[in-house]
């Protein structure tokens, strides 16, 4: 699979491009929009600058460009391809006539993989003819700074397919799970948004302001969480580990569910103007741009001490 084919060019086509060039691969960019297209180049550019003064560049950027190449037609950028990676909008029919474009003109043994996060592979592969090698790598935005990938495959999936492309992403230093079970929203956003969803929750019951809401997640979980996920923060909070932890806590943790559970969300729009207007508050919309170039940045800070944080284990074991 050494020639990757990405189609789509918007924020996650690009990050992509990143991910499998500094990995070595030749990298074929199409998009439909020849617009968008001639200025991906510069702005994958723009991108690989800012990893290197983040300290987080392993090569020249000259180096990783050079294995990029945009192709406006679709037949020609999949000629020989290995793996393609689609990113379009997410939209179910233009994803569905995509991969019918895909499995058409595609080389048989390319492996089709979708970057979405809102639809399962059977719901725009089931009626394909190669369906069998049709499945979701949904990608965390962007992927060149968050490796965690969440792979699934459909029940017409091949289990070679879902094989081959676990191994494709773990060897240009991707973190993918296998998502075993097609489930509405995989598994990083089910956790996400039943977070936000309580996180709405507290704020319409008066408990915490969106602000301390925010801080306690940033300030509180967030630092575990950087480096540890909610198992081994159990695990390493209780004497007898992860089933101590949850014994200890279970009469709060299950009448925590239950009462959530009883408790019926409302993001009518009523609800959600209010918490936008919080977040305007704190954060006026003339400088949102502004704070995701931060947080950006802020990543690329994370990722370089996480790097440095694991070299030491490794050098340690």
């Amino acid at each position: 699979m050494d020639k990757i084919v990405l189609v789509g060019v918007g924020l996650v086509g690009r990050a992509w491009a990143i991910v499998f060039a500094r990995a070595g691969h030749s990298v074929v960019l199409h998009d439909a929009d020849p617009a968008q297209l001639g200025a991906t180049g510069e702005r994958i550019a723009a991108s690989l600058e800012d990893l290197a003064r983040a300290g987080l560049a392993t090569e020249p950027a000259e180096r990783v460009l050079a294995r990029l190449s945009f192709e406006p037609r679709l037949e020609r950028a999949l000629a020989d391809a290995g793996y393609v990676q689609e990113s379009i909008g997410e939209s179910l029919d233009a994803k569905r006539s995509v991969f019918a474009e895909l499995d058409r003109l595609a080389p048989p043994s390319a492996i089709l993989a979708s970057s979405t996060s809102a639809f399962a592979t059977s719901a725009f592969a089931a009626s394909l003819a190669g369906r069998a090698r049709c499945l979701v790598a949904h990608p965390v935005n962007p992927p060149y700074l968050i490796p965690f990938v969440e792979v699934c495959g459909a029940p017409f999936t091949a289990e070679s397919v879902v094989v081959r492309t676990l191994e494709l992403l773990e060897s240009v230093a991707m973190s993918p799970i296998r998502v075993r079970v097609e489930v509405r929203g995989f598994v990083l956003n089910r956790l996400q948004w039943t977070l936000l969803a309580e996180a709405c929750r507290l704020v319409a019951d008066g408990v915490a302001s969106v602000e301390d809401i925010d801080r306690a997640v940033r300030d509180g979980l967030g630092r575990r969480w950087a480096f540890m996920g909610p198992f081994e923060v159990g695990d390493l909070n209780a004497p007898g580990g992860l089933e101590d932890y949850l014994q200890r806590f279970r009469e709060t943790i299950e009448a925590i569910d239950v009462s959530r559970r009883e408790r019926v969300l409302d993001l009518a729009p009523a609800a959600t103007t209010s918490l936008n207007a919080a977040r305007r508050a704190l954060l006026p919309e003339a400088a949102r741009a502004a704070r995701v170039q931060w947080r950006d940045r802020r990543l690329m800070t994370l990722a370089a001490h996480l790097d440095t944080a694991a070299r030491a284990d490794r050098a340690s074991d």
